[in-house]
């Protein structure tokens, strides 16, 4: 084998582990990110989003929960290596070093935050330093925090203040209002995941919500889950969104019916799939907001 074949062997190699560590193989978290961030495009402009703004944050989107990913393996490669789930993860696994992992997540942050700059707002610029923040202190959370999910509601639902800033140039109440339905659906969800590592997590002694809430973990989520659409439906109200809008929340919240079947009697696989499921409740709730516009603008 030549040089320059072995070369590129070594090089496609590394680009499949990076891949990996950010989770581009599996987009579910992606999409998790994104929907909150489309219901602030749509709502902050009324149904006509500026599509520059839109392919911004959409690939802002991406390096963000790239980055994320990588910030939290860093965090976690003392864990993961002792939870089934994780650890052939590109870091617990030892085929990407420390260095390599901040290196590629400070390219990744870097490449979000020049991707903004053409939108020319001190606020939105603000606002990407404490999404940067939230990125990356994430991670360290489950080491004291007894709902960390919380707080990885806020980190994946900073695109909604940022959507509204760059349709405003300010961020009035409803998005925080919404930002706070986001934080809601997360714990819904992660609590879900959390389900599914719940062994492994107690031995290591992390915490999640899924053991914080205990036996009490199943009705949390769907409390969650109902609290996450009475906001947005809330928001939708002020807003006089019409029929449509409400239909798309009564179909998120039949998959969230949907999803306590899966949990109800917290088998791991189960817990797994309804978390994955979770991008149709996010799909359902954009649905209803975008229809709903076109059907106001009388092209629906």
């Amino acid at each position: 084998m030549s040089a320059m074949n072995l070369f590129s062997e070594k090089l496609r190699e590394r680009i499949d582990l990076y891949e990996k560590l950010m989770r581009l193989d599996k987009p579910i978290g992606i999409l998790l990110l994104l929907w909150p961030t489309l219901w602030g495009l749509w709502l902050s402009s009324l149904g006509r989003p500026n599509w520059a703004v839109v392919w911004i944050f959409t690939l802002g989107t991406v390096l963000m929960r790239s980055a994320g990913c990588v910030i939290n393996d860093l965090a976690d490669r003392d864990f993961d290596p002792q939870v089934a789930r994780t650890r052939e993860r590109p870091m617990a696994a030892g085929k990407v070093s420390g260095k390599e992992a901040m290196i590629l997540f400070a390219a990744l942050s870097a490449c979000a935050f020049v991707l903004i700059l053409p939108l020319k707002s001190w606020l939105i610029v603000s606002l990407s330093f404490g999404a940067l923040f939230l990125a990356a202190s994430y991670p360290f959370t489950k080491r004291f925090f007894a709902v960390p999910q919380a707080y990885l509601g806020v980190a994946f639902g900073f695109g909604i203040p940022m959507a509204y800033a760059a349709h405003l140039q300010s961020v009035p109440v409803e998005a925080w209002w919404l930002l706070l339905a986001n934080v809601f659906w997360a714990i819904a969800y992660d609590t879900e995941y959390a389900m599914v590592d719940r062994v492994d997590d107690l031995k290591i002694g992390i915490k999640t919500s899924a053991i914080t809430f205990g036996r009490h973990d199943v009705a949390a989520v769907m409390v969650c889950y109902a609290t996450t659409l009475g906001l947005i439906g809330w928001v939708g109200y002020g807003l006089h969104m019409g029929w449509l809008f409400y239909s798309g929340l009564a179909l998120a919240a039949a998959i969230a019916g949907y999803h306590f079947t899966l949990i109800r009697t917290r088998e791991p696989a189960r817990c797994f799939k309804a978390f994955l499921h979770n991008n149709w409740i996010g799909a359902s709730i954009f649905a209803g907001i975008a229809l709903d516009f076109l059907r106001q603008s009388g092209l629906g």
